[in-house]
């Protein structure tokens, strides 16, 4: 018989003889039984190691879900095939293939979510591909959503429309364009298409497109849900959208329209929701150039940012913390308010992250899979567990799969698939043998000592002078705040603060002193603190006393600032004087056209080693 095993006789731990299935795959009971050569945990019992599906995804494009309202959970994933062909959202139940339909464009990623009351309650699966999302409902197709076209570029639109009448030739058309994006505005794909072909296939391609309507569309980079006003496992979700055209769209998932569109620097390439659409929410997006952004409910565009390390592999949410994966082999978690709360280095680079829950114990961690062949989870920065696999996963999913809660779906990069089920005795520990989590310290009592004399007479001195210290202490606050306040306006006034408070031209300065005399060099360091502009026309001046040191450049013209490098600008400082004193250096950074420096930094110069006894 080719009859598939379900779910519940394979994970039978401890079998005698492990089942197969139809195509050859094997499936085994303990996880020691499949064992690899390093060592791995104990904690999960293999229920399948099938090397033959041939599947290319992400953990974007993954995900478990009870389809058909059978109250049984089913894996979707969206197969890129080879990128350009052979794209399908397939579906297991169980160890088999149980359904699969095609795709007509690269898939960016797979989410479950319910758009009705309707009883049974299954979810829709939205599927995210090139400029459309796909909503199958019972994994039949039941809508599809197409971005909106975006603002043509008028010149853009005038040269195609030239060409169509006859007004411009194929050669005419294509240096029109070419300029319009050494500009950097934004074309077409027919355009881009354009200026990717040989002059010898120009005239054929303006003639073929000429007639076609120009439109210019946005694609879909990343996917996410949203509860719309009640946060029920099983409550009507929003669909929430990030797009090329560097817009986070939340989609109504019973009218299909656009309920909020909110604008980034960046495209998105990893979403993040959290709260309620009706109430309040808040969507956390990693986006292309290292930034992570938060967007709030009533905002049109991002309020603040998360200036990452290296450019982002992986953003998951667990607990309230934000937890990145980074491609400097860094795992860091962050608050809502967009503060670093730990840290942890990785043995090697991030291919895949996922969230791990486990309500009926409390435990909430990062799945992170490795180029190692490791699948580690960290509990905050604590590694907690490891399991060793065959080949390197690139995608993963934890969660309810058939009738088992705690299940472990990887897909590896030679297209294997592999499925792990969790004991239902095993317990996360740490390195050193803890259970993870706070460390048995933190709930000891602290040896207080004892109360002396001392204390006592302090303790009523307190209580009967409480007004008076009262008084006092609001006094002494108030004249700290006056002085920081003056100290505050005083910088502000001489520049004396080290970034530039203009907006046009945000500039860090630092400067470093080298040497032990009577010969220094001062090295000034510039950044360019913007986003996006360049900086030009800026130089930098010393003020100092001439009877003390004696400079070798008094002024050094600087460059274009790129923003996000550091230029370091150096210049020879000599002491003249052998009395042992030494003075401060003024460093003034100056701006073209302007009266007043943007930046002013003090540097107080070590004695000179020489003169020192």
């Amino acid at each position: 018989s080719n009859k598939q095993p379900e779910m519940s006789e394979v994970n039978q731990a401890g079998s005698a003889d492990a089942p197969t299935t139809g195509d050859g795959a094997e499936v085994s009971g303990e996880a020691s039984q499949q064992q690899p050569q390093q060592q791995s945990s104990d904690k999960w019992l293999v229920a399948l190691k099938d090397p033959t599906p041939g599947l290319n995804t992400l953990s974007q494009c993954m995900v478990l879900t009870d389809v058909t309202g059978d109250g049984e959970n089913r894996l979707v994933v969206a197969d890129l095939g080879d990128t350009r062909t052979n794209m399908r959202l397939r579906v297991y139940k169980g160890t088999a293939l149980a359904m699969e339909n095609t795709i007509i464009d690269l898939p960016v990623g797979v989410a479950a979510f319910y758009l009705d009351t309707n009883t049974p309650r299954s979810p829709a699966v939205a599927v995210a591909s090139g400029p459309s999302v796909f909503i199958y409902k019972n994994m039949r197709p039941y809508f599809r959503f197409t971005l909106p076209p975006l603002d043509l570029h008028p010149l853009e639109e005038e040269i195609w429309a030239a060409a169509r009448e006859g007004r411009a030739s194929a050669v005419q058309v294509r240096g029109i364009i070419e300029d319009l994006r050494n500009q950097g505005a934004s074309i077409t794909g027919r355009s881009q298409r354009l200026l990717a072909l040989h002059p010898d296939q120009l005239q054929e391609f303006v003639e073929a497109y000429k007639t076609a309507p120009l439109r210019r569309l946005s694609v879909v980079t990343a996917l996410d849900t949203l509860k719309k006003s009640h946060s029920e496992e099983d409550a009507i979700s929003c669909l929430v959208m990030g797009t090329e055209a560097c817009q986070v769209q939340v989609l109504d998932p019973q009218a299909f329209t656009v309920l909020a569109k909110m604008q980034l620097p960046s495209p998105p390439v990893f979403l993040c929701s959290s709260g309620l659409f009706d109430v309040d929410y808040r969507i956390v997006a990693a986006c292309r150039d290292g930034v992570i952004y938060q967007l709030r409910r009533g905002a049109k565009e991002a309020t603040q940012g998360i200036r990452l390390r290296a450019s982002a592999v992986g953003m998951i949410r667990v607990d309230k913390h934000i937890v990145v994966a980074t491609m400097d082999r860094q795992l860091s978690g962050y608050s809502t308010k967009g503060k670093e709360l730990w840290r942890a280095a990785l043995p090697a680079g991030v291919t895949a992250l996922a969230p791990l829950s486990l309500p009926s114990k409390g435990f909430n961690a990062a799945l992170v899979a490795m180029d190692n062949n490791t699948v580690c989870v960290y509990k905050d920065k604590l590694e907690v567990d490891r399991l060793v696999t065959e080949d390197v996963v690139t995608g993963i999913r934890f969660g309810r799969y058939g009738r088992e809660e705690a299940t472990l779906v990887t897909v590896g990069r030679s297209g294997g698939l592999a499925i792990y089920i969790l004991k239902r005795s095993a317990k996360f520990v740490d390195g050193a043998g803890g259970v993870g989590g706070p460390p048995a310290k933190q709930f000891s009592r602290l040896p207080l000592p004892k109360k002396t004399r001392l204390f006592v007479d302090q303790t009523l001195r307190e209580r009967d002078c409480a007004v008076s210290m009262h008084r006092q202490f609001l006094h002494d606050l108030y004249r700290l705040r006056l002085m920081t306040a003056e100290n505050y306006v005083q910088a502000l006034e001489t520049k004396a603060t080290p970034i530039s408070a203009s907006k046009e031209d945000p500039v860090k300065l630092a400067c470093t002193v080298q040497g032990v005399g009577p010969v220094f060099r001062l090295t000034v360091g510039l950044q360019n603190a913007s986003l996006t502009t360049a900086i030009a026309g800026l130089g930098i001046s010393f003020a100092y006393d001439g009877l003390l040191y004696r400079l070798e450049k008094v002024y050094i013209p600087v460059p274009y600032l790129v923003p996000g490098l550091t230029y370091n600008f150096s210049t020879i400082v000599e002491c003249l004087t052998d009395k042992g004193i030494a003075d401060a250096i003024k460093v003034y950074i100056l701006k073209r056209d302007n009266d007043s420096p943007l930046v002013t930094g003090v540097v107080n110069m070590p004695v000179s080693e020489s003169f020192v006894v």
